[in-house]
């Protein structure tokens, strides 16, 4: 697929690709190994599914590299809007990135009390699967703070759509209501955290903002008037 063609679309299949590894990695993984509030039950997961566990680190690893290339493909995409916004676009995406790739930390090191070293010899099982729960929630609560992140960049993101007349303007509004979501999902995590499972399932709806815009480029695909009227002057030539 030539970017030069659809920019659009490949914006948005290179999208939906880093979200793959993304959903395995934050979704599909923790469902299968975590059991929330026993953690002799989740180290035991770990130990038997090692392969998984560290499958869906790398996964993890690999969409957030990836997502710097989705930024700079939506830059191309919406500079023509207004440069300065989409360059605090990708601001705002890379700024989250290293918090992501430092909070896999959180889960080497579960993954390391589950092994149990021989330098843990000193620490009895129970204490090992509790410290692993302990680093798998810090692993959680570091996913609550780059949330925050996830709701800023779309903010710019939300406008340049919004003022681009070449895509629809109800996906602007959806974004920025997406980023809105996130911020306060963020925030209630870190201030009244008894309440994140509520707000994250009433938030739902939101969230698909960012799936509808992706789905959009995807299908529909999309093209500033700039690009087309280059496109039209070489297919002329």
């Amino acid at each position: 697929m030539s970017s030069t063609k659809n920019p659009g679309r490949f914006a948005g299949s290179l999208y939906l690709v880093m979200s793959i590894p993304g959903f395995f990695a934050i979704m599909y993984v923790p469902s299968k190994l975590i059991v929330h509030g026993n953690a002799a039950a989740t180290a035991s997961n770990i130990a038997a599914n090692e392969t998984l566990f560290r499958l869906g680190i790398a996964a993890q690893l690999i969409s957030q590299a990836g997502f710097i290339f989705v930024a700079l493909a939506l830059f191309e995409l919406l500079k023509g809007v207004n440069r300065r916004h989409a360059s605090l676009m990708v601001t705002l995406v890379v700024v989250q990135i290293p918090i992501a790739f430092l909070n896999e930390l959180n889960s080497i090191a579960a993954l390391a009390l589950v092994r149990g070293a021989d330098f843990l010899s000193i620490f009895e099982k129970p204490q090992r699967d509790a410290l692993a729960m302990l680093f798998l929630n810090l692993h959680f609560h570091g996913f609550v703070v780059d949330e925050i992140f996830w709701g800023l960049w779309l903010f710019p993101l939300a406008l340049l759509v919004y003022r681009s007349r070449f895509l629809p303007r109800f996906l602007g509004v959806w974004l920025a209501i997406d980023g809105f979501a996130y911020v306060i999902l963020s925030l209630t995590g870190v201030v009244l955290p008894q309440y994140y499972d509520k707000v994250f399932t009433n938030s739902q709806p939101a969230a698909f903002g960012e799936v509808a815009f992706m789905l959009w480029l995807v299908i529909k695909g999309a093209r500033a008037p700039a690009q087309d009227a280059a496109a039209s002057l070489s297919a002329a030539g």
